[in-house]
């Protein structure tokens, strides 16, 4: 009995040596976070990433030193759920630096695209107000041109120039215009139609003396006239008659031979009216259109 007395208190020893190390390394966790406070609390929250102090490690590892081979859940617990939280705070800081990191390379994007496109526009309108520039220049210059044509056309209005002659030769006494006589009348004719600035001249040469050269010239010239008129259609104020007689003309001045019957010189007479109404592309008024009503 006394061998068992002396087995058993050594056991009895043993096994509450661990529960009294237990209870003092949990003394001790509970009083670590007091002291970590009152370590940590002079550091500023501005030193960790979270704003909060950072962990502080416990003053004492307890009885066993780093490894407690006796500790329980609650204890591990306890150690570890502090870690967990700044792992998990760490987490959601990063997530939202990522966020906000992606929110302002997209808002700097948009920033790029838009400035882009007013850039791209700016030099649109850059083009477009060249181009409006020169398109301005160009009808200035075709304006001055037009105006400079205008003011030779108006100054030379009154100066025609010969472009074309026929002559129409009568036999004695005849006043009546022969086949050959037509023909040559039709050509001069065909070559006027649809144009302006332009007088036919018709002068009449007769034989004879006197008034009756003359009257005699004239009725062939009016004949002239009177087939313009009724068979091509040409204004009346576009022919200018004259009845000559028996005058020489400049190129029978220095001849001595005299004609023995009589002829009709027909001239066309243009001014610059035609080129007026081709350089500045609008349609010249003549007196030979009606008027409109106003």
């Amino acid at each position: 009995m006394k061998n068992r007395l002396l087995f058993a208190l050594p056991l009895a020893a043993v096994l509450a040596f661990p529960a009294l190390a237990q209870t003092t390394t949990s003394t001790t966790d509970q009083s670590a976070p007091a002291a970590s406070s009152t370590m940590a609390a002079p550091a500023s929250s501005t030193d960790a990433a979270t704003g909060k102090a950072p962990l502080a490690p416990p003053s004492r590892e307890g009885f066993w030193g780093h490894l407690n081979p006796f500790a329980r859940k609650s204890y591990v617990r306890r150690q570890t759920e502090p870690i967990r939280d700044r792992v998990n705070e760490l987490d959601e800081l990063t997530a939202g630096n990522g966020k906000a990191i992606k929110d302002t390379d997209a808002r700097a994007q948009a920033g790029i695209k838009l400035a882009s496109d007013k850039a791209d526009a700016a030099d649109q309108h850059a083009v477009d107000a060249g181009n409006k520039a020169t398109m301005a220049q160009q009808t200035a210059q075709q304006a001055t041109t037009r105006v400079q044509t205008v003011e030779t056309v108006v100054t030379n209005i009154d100066q025609y120039k010969a472009q074309n002659q026929a002559e129409i030769l009568f036999r004695p006494g005849q006043v009546a215009l022969s086949k050959t006589a037509k023909d040559a009348i039709d050509t001069m004719a065909d070559s006027v139609k649809g144009q302006h600035g332009y007088i036919i001249e018709v002068q009449g040469f007769s034989a004879g003396r006197g008034q009756v050269a003359i009257t005699t010239s004239q009725k062939m010239a009016e004949s002239v006239v009177r087939y313009l008129v009724l068979q091509h259609e040409i204004p009346v104020y576009r022919i200018y008659l004259v009845g000559m007689g028996n005058a020489p003309t400049a190129d029978e001045a220095t001849k001595t031979k005299r004609m023995s019957g009589g002829r009709v010189e027909i001239s066309l007479l243009k001014n610059d009216l035609e080129q007026l109404s081709s350089n500045t592309g609008a349609p010249v008024a003549s007196a030979d259109q009606p008027q409109q009503p106003k």
